[in-house]
């Protein structure tokens, strides 16, 4: 009887030691953790401002199978919701605030636990990337809060590990996104030809983005400087397709140009043509596939090419279309009548 009392007094003081422990902690926490993604900002933004995108990504998603999501009828931008349900409990995240590409403002309601800030914070960075910090945040905790942060380790322990996992998630499945692409050859058809200005280069597998930007640059300033109007998208015309390649890179014109004595850009022109066209969808660097494709169905159906040269027309403007995987380029060989 006498050890009995021992030793519920030893848990008496056990308890009382541990209530002190609980009620001296901080009555806030903050997590926070960054990692840069190989993805453009807006293209981030787009994912997590959508709470449809979350499981996909969710580092606790992923470690609990069972856990039950429910998503309302709005789900994107500001007042766009989502709840989940797992062993733990039952929680709901709102999006509060949102400057597009820039930040995202969200409050998450777990159980009955004081609510807590969540903040995104995206930044690009010069060479394409985008440097993501998600944070989140809690004041005013209660005993029962700071006791079951305690028993579980600490905040820092329980979120930290989940964010940096979901992070590198998101990180993933966008890259795998953007490398996404497709072929179509589209068949024989005729292209309507016209008036085009360029300038003609020569370049290399390592430095020919760089010298069509040089010359898409410096017929823009022409055309500028001249008060002329585009009348349809980039394109290049391959003189020469070995190791070393001669291009001409052109934007179209509505019609003839005087171009003045001395200057590097010139005026061409491509006649109504039959061609044989393909279409690639998706990053400029699947282009040589799409031209090993095109070659190869022109060997298999036994096509005849004609000595005018094959072209590349870019529809789409990649300052619209922050995602690769949508970037549309049409090749067009020109045939034998």
């Amino acid at each position: 009887m006498k050890a009995l009392k021992y030793i519920l007094l030893l848990l008496l003081i056990l308890i009382i030691g541990f209530s002190i422990y609980v009620a001296v902690q901080p009555n806030s926490f903050e997590v926070e953790r960054s990692r840069t993604m190989k993805a453009p900002t807006s293209m981030v933004y787009d994912n997590i401002i959508d709470f449809k995108n979350w499981e996909a990504w969710s580092s606790w998603a992923e470690a609990d199978p069972d856990m039950k999501i429910t998503l309302p009828e709005k789900t994107e931008g500001v007042g766009g919701s989502y709840s989940w349900e797992d062993k733990d409990g039952i929680g709901t995240m709102k999006t509060t605030a949102a400057i597009p590409s820039t930040s995202i403002t969200q409050e998450m309601q777990f159980g009955d636990f004081p609510s807590s800030d969540i903040a995104w914070d995206l930044k690009p960075n010069e060479d394409g990337t985008t440097e993501v910090t998600w944070k989140i945040k809690g004041e005013n905790l209660p005993f029962i809060f700071k006791m079951f942060s305690v028993m579980m380790g600490g905040m820092e322990s329980q979120i930290g590990p989940h964010y940096e996992r979901s992070l590198e998630k998101l990180d993933s499945i966008l890259i795998a996104d953007m490398e996404r692409y497709n072929i179509d050859i589209n068949g024989i058809t005729e292209y309507g030809g016209g008036f085009y200005l360029y300038k003609t280069t020569n370049a290399n597998s390592t430095n020919i983005s760089a010298k069509m930007g040089e010359n898409f640059g410096a017929i823009m300033e022409f055309m500028g400087q001249n008060g002329l109007k585009q009348s349809g998208m980039p394109l290049t015309v391959y003189n020469e397709m070995a190791e070393t390649v001669i291009m001409s890179n052109g934007i179209p014109v509505k019609e003839r140009v005087e171009i003045p004595d001395g200057s590097d850009v010139s005026l061409g022109f491509t006649p109504k043509i039959k061609v044989l066209k393909t279409t690639l969808t998706g990053n400029y660097t699947n282009l040589p596939k799409a031209w090993e494709a095109t070659m190869k169905h022109i060997e298999e159906q036994g096509l005849e090419q004609s000595e005018l040269k094959p072209f590349e027309i870019y529809t789409t403007d990649p300052g619209l279309y922050p995602n690769p995987a949508d970037w549309k380029t049409e090749i067009y060989i020109p045939l034998k009548e």
